[in-house]
């Protein structure tokens, strides 16, 4: 009249199941912090953008006509207040503004320039640039300016 201990069918064997003892691994993969550095890098870029973008500082004058669309980096020429002319953002003399035109136009004459003169700059100045570009053979010059803002 014994007792039998261990064939009973309590489930406390080893066999049993995972109550106890190892853990399995964990087959999901947490996204919380590859979340949390994306979000930051996010915040960096768009704090970053702006502030890539300034060339050489110019204040432009405010008009009424539409923004252009542009699939390429156009070529711009800007003349500061102080009259001084820069390529991209290279300054150059007025002297070799065709020559460097020449040099880095693309698509030949057919390339757009854009010229960004600012409020306080020479009209003449301005004028100046935009004859050399013209008289060197490139139609397509266009100024730049700022959208009106309603007041």
């Amino acid at each position: 009249m014994g007792m039998n201990v261990g064939s009973g069918g309590g489930g406390g064997g080893r066999r049993g199941g995972r109550r106890g003892g190892r853990k399995a691994p964990m087959s999901e993969i947490n996204v919380t912090p590859m979340v949390d550095v994306m979000l930051v890098l996010l915040i960096i870029f768009m704090v970053a953008a702006p502030m890539m973008t300034v060339g050489v500082p110019i204040d432009l004058p405010e008009t009424q006509a539409k923004a252009m669309s542009s699939e390429t980096q156009p070529i711009t020429i800007s003349v500061n207040p102080a009259g001084e002319i820069y390529l991209q953002e290279t300054a150059i003399p007025l002297e070799d503004v065709v020559a460097k035109l020449e040099a880095i136009a693309t698509t030949g004459y057919n390339e757009r320039i854009y010229v960004r003169g600012d409020t306080a700059a020479a009209y003449g100045t301005v004028m100046q640039v935009m004859a050399r570009i013209s008289a060197a053979g490139f139609k397509n010059i266009g100024l730049v300016t700022l959208q009106e803002q309603d007041k």
